[in-house]
């Protein structure tokens, strides 16, 4: 793709606006939404995702509109994963459900942030350095094995890093909240509150998040226009997203596992691809011929696809079963 200045502050520009009205409707009335202000949203930022990728087919064909489907669609699904995070930490710390929403837009200003960062950096090591993709690959296979392994974290398994153990050490925090504000007064003392503490975890988990999503993005495409709108895209919504769903996270028990499957293929995709980079040969009858197979974008998408609804499906058969065997056994 040949993506001029002009079209790269266009975009900002926008997706910039379209961030500032959620900062004003947050910052206006902060609530918790309903289940149908929350769907609107939800079907407004996919629609807005599909409409672009419809743009990007126009301006740079399907093979574009292709890798942006299939990373902003690997993205989303790594993105309802850090709900599931989310949601143990607005528990762990007790937030009210109606400053939720604060800690959440927080938490992907941060993220747009760190990723934007990483986008950067990942794409002039690409440029440089070929034999980057065996890092990435190598990572990604690491931390499908070990998401395979752990399953959905829960509020036992949560542990405080470094950082918020420090914090809580070194600072002066109060023992309630104040609304959504990061500090208060008390005893003529200003003390911050724990939501500081919340924003650093919710900061630090962004952190280790975006570790695992630009890899796995570089690894469907390593155009930085396809792979940052694919990325900001995946973020909006995510907070109507995480009170749409609701108590549904908990009967995702299949998710991690069908991510998993998704990291693995990307890292073994990006892998075959720095082979096929490097032009590594075998022998043949004497001659030198590139052995690595290149795995085209709609099979990509097709295997992320199906993977995805396959996990979601069984999930929703496994919980809808064990409800009906928690009520059969109740009412016996």
């Amino acid at each position: 793709m040949d993506v001029s200045g002009l079209v790269w502050a266009g975009t900002l520009v926008a997706l910039t606006a379209v961030l500032l009205v959620d900062l004003l409707i947050i910052g206006r009335r902060p609530h918790e939404p309903s289940v149908r202000e929350s769907s609107l949203w939800v079907a407004f930022y996919v629609g807005l995702a599909l409409l672009f990728g419809a743009g990007v087919w126009l301006a740079s064909g399907a093979s574009a509109a292709g890798q942006f489907y299939t990373g902003w669609l690997t993205e989303y699904s790594l993105s309802v994963d850090n709900l599931f995070v989310f949601v143990i930490i607005m528990a762990r710390f007790g937030v009210p459900r109606q400053y939720q929403q604060k800690v959440l837009l927080v938490g992907i200003v941060l993220a747009l942030v760190m990723r934007g960062g990483f986008i950067a950096a990942g794409a002039a090591l690409i440029t440089q350095f070929s034999w980057v993709f065996y890092i990435f690959g190598a990572f990604l296979i690491y931390t499908a094995v070990n998401l395979a392994r752990q399953g959905e974290p829960d509020e036992d398994e949560f542990s405080e890093n470094v950082l918020i153990r420090w914090s809580r050490k070194a600072l002066p925090i109060s023992k309630d909240y104040d609304g959504a504000k990061l500090t208060t007064h008390a005893a003529g003392r200003r003390l911050f509150t724990p939501m500081l503490i919340v924003m650093i975890a919710i900061g630090t988990t962004d952190l280790i998040f975006a570790l695992d999503s630009i890899p796995a993005i570089f690894g469907i495409t390593q155009e930085p226009y396809l792979v940052f709108t694919a990325n900001v895209f995946a973020l909006m919504g995510l907070r109507q997203l995480y009170f749409l769903l609701g108590g549904l996270l908990d009967r995702l028990i299949y998710l991690s596992y069908g991510l998993a499957v998704v990291l693995g293929f990307i890292g073994v995709k990006l892998v075959l691809e720095a082979l096929a980079d490097n032009n590594l040969p075998f022998i043949n009858g004497g001659e030198h011929v590139g052995w690595a197979p290149h795995i085209p974008i709609w099979l990509s998408l097709l295997v992320i696809i199906g993977t995805l609804g396959i996990a979601t499906a069984a999930s929703l058969i496994k919980s809808s079963r064990d409800r009906r065997r928690e009520l059969t056994d109740a009412r016996r």
